[in-house]
């Protein structure tokens, strides 16, 4: 086998490890957010972010980002089954595993067009059978429950800062993701302001045109070096 030949297995290999490097377990739940805006609680405070705060009574349902469900928008409090975030008095995102209340479908898909390395929101009397699933290209990467969140008692807590948390999904450096599942198996999982930004890495066939490029830059040099011996 010849020495070009052995040089483009070698970047093919390269690329091959280059597609599949999303690990599982590559995400990390920390806490954050702004000064809280008033009646509608935190924002984020990640630079470049764009953010969904249901105050229009819609959740998006094309584009960059599609919500699989939107008959969980509310306002205001309904006595066992949801509660607005701290501090919100604006519309948001209720989740319940019963059917014939506000956000009656256990769980919402957010599906994104692109990848992303950034997902966040304001998650309101943080329970811990709410949950939150992260997925790349269908393969689930991490699932966080209100025990994860550093802090927060889990228990429902309807007022104060401890158990009504700003939290960002953050990809690990050269990962990303493309689906957020939030879901909750008891009343109820209530969020607002969700925000995300699209992750800046290459796409995979942008790498092996480079890849190809170098191959061919490798060969030429090869061939020089031939010539001149």
């Amino acid at each position: 086998m010849s020495i070009l030949q052995k040089l483009s297995l070698a970047l093919v290999g390269t690329a091959v490890v280059f597609m599949g490097a999303n690990p599982a377990g590559a995400v990390s739940l920390t806490k954050g957010g702004s000064t809280p805006v008033a009646g509608e609680g935190q924002y984020t405070n990640i630079q470049g972010a764009t953010t969904i705060n249901f105050n229009d009574g819609i959740a998006p349902s094309s584009g960059n980002v599609t919500y699989s469900a939107t008959n969980g928008i509310v306002q205001g409090n309904v006595s066992g089954q949801y509660a607005s975030p701290f501090g919100n008095t604006s519309k948001y995102l209720t989740i319940s595993p019963v059917s014939n209340v506000a956000g009656g479908t256990g769980s919402v898909a957010i599906n994104f067009a692109k990848a992303l390395d950034y997902f966040g929101f304001y998650w309101g009397s943080i329970d811990n059978y709410n949950f939150v699933d992260v997925y790349s290209g269908g393969t689930l990467l991490k699932t966080f429950s209100g025990k994860d969140v550093p802090g927060a008692p889990a228990n429902g807590e309807q007022s104060g800062n401890a158990n009504n948390v700003y939290i960002n999904l953050l990809a690990g450096k050269g990962e990303t993701f493309d689906k957020v599942v939030l879901r909750s198996t008891g009343y109820a999982f209530e969020t607002d302001n969700h925000s995300y930004k699209l992750a800046s890495v290459p796409e995979p066939t942008s790498m092996l045109g480079l890849l190809a490029f170098g191959a061919l830059g490798a060969g030429s040099f090869v061939k020089r070096k031939s010539k001149m011996a």
